[in-house]
């Protein structure tokens, strides 16, 4: 405790009405002297005491508390800070720095640790917070213990001062580089079948040119090479419906501090602009309409339907364009404009000399190139003008015994079908009957439903590229009417469309993969009842194994723990599955080197400095304490100011200027004035 005296002022009227009877008093003094006046020292000895009485001036006397000042230690324990020996760095620059400060009692040390989140490394939000209860005179500063990569560094800085100086000691080797890939633009979305414009940027501080790999959805990678530091652009196609993950790698360079930033990643949504169908119905049937109105109710689809109305029974003279409403464009259709239609549709079809066997090859080409084909096998498919006998026989999953099969059976999901995602979730218990369908062998692909005694009903199957679904009979119309109960059939086909058009969500081998906070988990839709191993692969290379638990038929799925930002990669049975944990290209991967350039502007307006520790066996710089306005920046030592904040615990005041002395006092000088001017 200390004693303390000083002159204090409590004006009776307040400063500002004090200060304007001051400014009056003043004026008027002025103008008595322009008129000559004689009494003129009297005069302002009288306004001093008025002005002096009416500040009402005491003397007082007070015993003092004295106050430590506060100083802040902030220490970064972000990802980033992980990289060599940084850490350990920090930990001793910790304790050196804690044992000098806890040394000085006047001196009151607050200390917190941090971590990074998706918005990076906050190290001025925690000095804030940390501060914020703080009396801005008791702050004496701040030492920042970091790699120096911090992402909330304010553009008005001007709202540090009072939290000044501060100063940052830089934790890791200056000079260490490491190669980073960023994505500098990805789009949101685009059209399926089109391309996006990614720009991708390489930055090496040894090399000028890197080799970049991209990958989407999992798929096996395409390689370029980019100048280093030069923003690159990066076409891509959109190749399915729904998010697209595109990945985007480079190899390790020269120099690296870690592998994790050497890969990053954008969601890409993929949106189909109109799905082309062209519906051939070779024959009036009751099929032809609940196929024309299912496609027809679908806004999306733009519909190209043929009907050819002549049986093959029926001979005249009558040419066959004559009998067309319309020209048929066969050459047209087949030829020139066959790959801008996403799925073609026979319901029914016997071959004719419309459609000819070089148009059948040109279709067998389009569906291994990448097309889509459905059949809705009638009779004639069982007979020698069949699709079977065309160049089409090559590319379909089942091929006829030259039998039709009548009477009444319940079509059946097979052993297979429950599992596929084409009808897994498709009850068949109250299935309305069917009366007839073609007798066929499955020479390839997947049986999902069969007729009796198993024969297969519906067949799926991958054809290079393309895909191939194959209904052996013309009755599924009998659901849509509702016979015997009906059936599913607007979902059938649409699921049978959709995996036709390559869905992800059908895929019925898939592997998926979802980053939840601090977890993963990895689903596996296969057709097989057992699952392959299942390897999970880090953000900074390491892997973990977790095991699969069964959940449905063909259903698997396993979780791991994780505690990371980035992306995971999920391998098991030749399928690849990626996620991002966080943003696609977290903030704390960005840049990694450790420097002080990214704080110094921090330290210059504060006045504060920033030093640098190699190793965990250096020593830090020394502290002292500086005054209000001396510099608290040194080659070897860093300054903590001197506030001498206080708490008065007891006063006594002692009016100088008491009202009777100075009613007193303006009456004497009044006299004395009155006096000289009567002279």
């Amino acid at each position: 405790m200390t004693e303390a005296a000083r002159i204090s002022f409590d004006p009776l009227l307040g400063w500002p009405v004090l200060i304007g009877l001051l400014v009056l008093c003043l004026v008027s003094y002025v103008a008595y002297l322009r008129w000559r006046g004689r009494a003129w020292l009297t005069r302002a000895a009288v306004l001093t005491v008025i002005a002096a009485a009416l500040a009402n001036p005491a003397y007082v006397r007070e015993e003092r508390e004295p106050l430590p000042s506060v100083a802040a230690v902030i220490v970064d324990r972000s990802e980033s800070m992980t990289f060599g020996e940084r850490m350990e760095i920090a930990d001793a620059a910790r304790e050196q720095l804690q044992a000098k400060l806890d040394a000085d009692a006047s001196l009151d040390v607050r200390m917190v640790e941090t971590d990074s989140d998706s918005d990076g490394t906050n190290l001025i939000g925690a000095l804030e917070g940390l501060m914020a209860d703080v009396p801005r005179d008791r702050i004496a500063g701040a030492v920042l213990v970091t790699d120096g990569q911090v992402h909330d560094v304010p553009e008005d800085l001007s709202r540090l001062e009072e939290l000044g100086p501060i100063h940052t000691l830089v934790t890791g080797d200056p000079d260490s580089g490491d190669r980073r890939i960023s994505l500098v633009r990805a789009p949101d979305f685009g059209i399926v079948g089109e391309e996006a414009q990614f720009v991708v940027r390489v930055d090496d501080p040894v090399t000028d040119t890197a080799s970049v790999s991209v990958s989407i959805n999992g798929a096996r990678a395409e390689e370029i090479t980019v100048e280093t530091g030069v923003e690159t652009p990066l076409p891509i196609e959109i190749e399915r419906r729904g998010d697209n993950i595109v990945v985007v790698e480079t190899p390790e360079g020269e120099q690296e501090l870690t592998l994790a930033n050497n890969r990053t990643a954008a969601t890409l949504s993929g949106v189909r602009d109109r799905l082309r169908v062209l519906l051939i119905t070779g024959k009036p049937n009751a099929a032809g309409r609940v196929w024309r109105d299912l496609l027809k109710s679908d806004p999306s689809v733009d519909l190209v339907h043929f009907t050819i109305l002549r049986p093959p029974f029926k001979q005249d003279i009558t040419p066959l364009d004559e009998m067309a409403l319309i020209p048929f464009p066969t050459q047209e259709l087949f030829e020139s404009k066959l790959d801008e239609f996403d799925l073609i549709i026979f319901d029914q079809y016997e071959r004719r000399t419309v459609i000819t066997m070089s148009y059948l090859a040109n279709m067998a080409r389009y569906v291994a190139d990448g097309g889509a084909l459905m059949i809705a096998a009638g009779e004639d498919f069982a007979g020698p003008a069949s699709l079977a006998n065309t160049p089409l026989a090559g590319v379909l999953p089942a091929l006829p015994t030259n039998s039709i099969e009548v009477g009444e059976f319940t079509p059946e999901l097979s052993d297979t079908g429950k599992r596929h995602t084409v009808t897994q979730s498709l009850d068949g218990r109250e299935w309305g009957s069917w009366v007839r369908y073609i007798k066929a062998e499955a020479e390839a692909g997947d049986v999902l439903m069969t007729a009796r005694n198993g024969d297969p009903l519906l067949v799926v199957d991958r054809v290079d590229e393309g895909r191939v679904a194959q209904l052996l009979s013309g009755q599924i119309w009998l659901w849509a009417r509702g016979h015997d109960g009906g059936g599913p059939f607007a979902e059938l086909i649409r699921r049978m469309v959709h995996w036709l058009m390559k869905e992800p969500e059908l895929e019925e081998r898939q592997l998926r993969l979802e980053a939840r906070g601090d977890t993963v988990r990895a689903t596996l839709r296969t057709l097989s009842d057992n699952a392959a191993p299942l390897t999970i692969e880090r953000p900074d290379g390491s892997t973990m194994q977790p095991d699969w638990q069964a959940t449905g038929p063909g259903e698997f799925v396993a979780e791991a723990p994780i505690d990371r930002l980035g992306l995971f990669r999920a391998r098991a049975g030749g399928l690849e599955a990626v996620t991002l944990n966080g943003p696609a290209n977290p903030k704390e991967y960005a840049a990694l080197e450790a420097t002080g350039d990214v704080l110094r502007p921090v330290a210059e307006h504060t006045g504060g400095g920033v030093y640098t520790m190699d190793s965990p066996s250096d020593s830090m710089p020394d502290t002292r304490r500086v005054g209000r306005n001396a510099d608290a920046e040194g080659g070897n030592w860093l300054g903590l100011r001197e506030r001498g904040a206080y708490a008065v615990r007891s006063s006594t005041s002692l009016p100088l200027l008491p009202g009777l002395l100075a009613a007193g006092l303006v009456v004497i000088f009044l006299l004395l004035a009155w006096r000289r001017e009567g002279r």
